[in-house]
C-alpha cells in the first residue's frame, strides 16, 4: 500500500505554522465520518456525478478493453489519442509512468512489438501539423475522446486527421478511428454510428477529470500492453480502504482534512505537487487539473459567494529544487507541498569512482537512486527547518498496482475536501462560459447574440 508520512505538517515539527493533528483527526472524526458514509451512499444515485467510485468494479467494460487491444494487436504501428483536459491527462500520466522512459523514440523490439502512443492535447497548429509529419496515418489508429462530441479542440483535430485517412484509404479509414463517447447522445456518438466506428462509452455521471478508470484510460493503456488488470486491482484495494469512516484509518480522508485546515485555519492556498521522478511528471498535471476544475467554485451550496479554490502548482524533483524551492523556503509562508517519494526504481544506477581526488569523491561508490532519494528527504527536512509544511507520500515502486492506488486515493481526497468546503466538487461552470464564447467566435449557430456582444469586448480592448 502506499502510505503518507504527515510529520512536516504537524505542530511539533514545525510550530504555529503546523496542525495538532491529533487534535484536527479527533475534532472532525464525526463530520469525516458523516462525509464518507453519505458519499457511499449516493454513489449509484444518478446525477450525483459519484459513478467513479464504482469504476473498478467494471468488469464488463475491461473485458471488452482487452478483447478490443487482442484484435487489434499489432495491426498499428502508433496510437494517437485526440482529446483534451480529462479525456486525456489521466492516461498521458498513467502511460508516462508505466511505460519505458523515451517509449516513442525506442525500436520495436525494445517496445516488445507494441505500438508508440500520442497525445494531441492542444490545438496550436504548429504542434498539429508536426505530428501529422511524422506520422504514417495508414499504420495510426486514433481514439477520439470526448463525450459530448462538441468539443471544439478534439474535434477539429478529428475533422482534420479523419479527412486525411480518408484520402489515405478511402472507405477503409474506419478501421482506423475508435471512439470514445456518450453512450446515446452527442455529435461524436452519432458520427460513429453513421459511419461505423468502433466505440467505448463515456460512463454517465462520471466527469472528465475522474473518467481514468474508464474506458477513456482503460483503451489507450491496454493499446500500449499496460495491465489494466493490475489497474483495477489497485482500484479495488484503495477503495475497499477508503470506505473506513475512521479518520485515523483513511489517508484520503486525513489528506483532504490537512489541506482544508491549512488553507482555512493557516492561510496556505497553494498545493504543490513535486514527485521525484520524471516518469511521475505527468501526475503533477492530472492531479493540477483535479484540483483546480473541481475546488475552484464561486458558490458554495448554499448559493454563498465564497471564490474557493486551493491553487494546485506542479513541480519536479529534483530538477525544481533549482528553480522553485528557494521561493518555497523564503517567499510567504502560503503553500502545502506534497512529495511523491520511490521506494524502488526498476534500474539501480552506480556512480563510478572516479574524480577521487576532488571534491567530487562522496559520490562514487553510490548510486543515483540514493541521491534522489537523499534530495528528497533533504529537501523535506530544509522546508520543516523554514517552517513550511510538507507532507510525503511513499510510493513502493512505479507499477499499475500501486499508481491505481494514489490516483483514486486522490480522487477520494478530493471528493472529500469538496464536501468539507460545502461545494460541488464535481461541476464546472467556470469552464462553460469560455466555451461557449469560443462557439460565438467560431461562428456555431445559436450564438449569434453572443459574438456581437464578444467582438463588441474585444475591440474595446483592441482599440483601446
Amino acid at each position: 500500500m502506499i502510505k503518507i508520512d504527515y510529520t512536516n505538517v504537524s505542530n511539533q515539527i514545525i510550530g504555529e505554522e503546523g496542525l495538532d493533528l491529533a487534535q484536527s483527526f479527533n475534532e472532525y472524526a464525526p463530520k469525516i465520518q458523516e462525509i464518507i458514509t453519505n458519499l457511499n451512499m449516493r454513489k449509484d444515485k444518478p446525477g450525483s456525478w459519484l459513478q467513479w467510485m464504482n469504476l473498478g468494479y467494471n468488469e464488463e467494460t475491461v473485458w471488452y478493453v482487452k478483447e478490443f487491444a487482442a484484435m487489434v494487436e499489432g495491426r498499428f504501428d502508433n496510437i494517437l489519442v485526440l482529446g483534451i483536459g480529462g479525456s486525456a491527462l489521466g492516461a498521458q500520466a498513467l502511460s508516462e509512468a508505466l511505460l519505458k522512459p523515451y517509449w516513442n523514440l525506442l525500436d520495436k523490439e525494445q517496445r516488445d512489438n507494441l505500438p508508440k502512443i500520442f497525445f494531441l492535447d492542444n490545438i496550436d497548429p504548429d504542434q498539429v501539423k508536426a505530428l501529422l509529419d511524422i506520422l504514417d496515418l495508414k499504420k495510426t489508429l486514433v481514439n477520439v475522446i470526448t463525450k459530448s462530441g462538441s468539443t471544439a479542440e478534439t474535434m477539429s483535430q478529428f475533422m482534420i486527421i479523419k479527412d486525411k485517412l480518408y484520402e489515405l484509404l478511402g472507405d477503409d479509414y474506419r478501421k482506423n478511428i475508435v471512439a470514445t463517447t456518450d453512450k446515446q447522445v452527442g455529435i461524436l456518438r452519432q458520427l460513429a454510428n453513421e459511419e461505423g466506428y468502433k466505440t467505448f462509452v463515456v460512463p454517465d455521471d462520471v466527469g472528465g477529470r475522474f473518467s481514468v478508470f474508464s474506458a477513456v484510460g482503460l483503451v489507450p493503456l491496454a493499446l500500449v500492453g499496460i495491465d489494466i488488470d493490475e489497474i483495477i486491482r489497485g482500484i479495488k484495494i484503495m477503495d475497499l480502504t477508503l470506505k473506513n469512516t475512521d479518520i485515523n484509518k483513511n489517508i484520503a480522508a486525513q489528506n483532504a482534512l490537512i489541506h482544508y485546515l491549512m488553507d482555512k485555519q493557516k492561510g496556505k492556498y497553494l498545493s504543490v505537487m513535486m514527485p521525484y521522478s520524471t516518469r511521475l511528471k505527468y501526475v503533477s498535471d492530472w492531479y493540477v487539473q483535479l484540483w483546480a476544475e473541481s475546488l475552484g467554485k464561486e458558490f458554495d451550496r448554499d448559493g454563498n459567494k465564497i471564490n474557493n479554490g486551493p491553487t494546485p502548482i506542479k513541480a519536479l524533483g529534483a530538477t525544481d529544487q533549482h528553480s522553485q524551492i528557494q521561493l518555497y523556503n523564503e517567499g510567504k509562508n502560503d503553500k502545502v507541498i506534497t512529495f511523491i517519494r520511490v521506494g524502488e526504481f526498476d534500474n539501480e544506477l552506480s556512480i563510478p569512482n572516479i574524480f577521487e581526488y576532488t571534491g567530487l569523491n562522496y559520490l562514487g561508490g553510490k548510486s543515483i537512486n540514493q541521491l534522489i532519494n537523499a534530495e528528497a528527504d533533504s529537501t523535506a527536512v530544509a522546508l520543516a527547518d523554514y517552517k513550511r509544511p510538507n507532507l510525503t507520500i511513499r510510493l513502493p515502486k512505479i507499477n499499475e498496482y500501486y499508481l491505481a492506488q494514489l490516483f483514486y486515493m486522490f480522487e477520494m481526497q478530493t471528493a472529500i475536501i469538496g464536501e468539507l468546503y460545502n461545494i460541488d466538487a464535481f461541476n464546472q461552470p467556470g469552464v462553460e462560459q469560455a466555451k461557449n464564447y469560443t462557439y460565438a467566435l467560431m461562428g456555431r449557430l445559436g450564438y449569434e447574440d453572443t459574438a456581437a456582444e464578444l467582438n463588441e469586448k474585444i475591440n474595446r480592448g483592441i482599440n483601446a
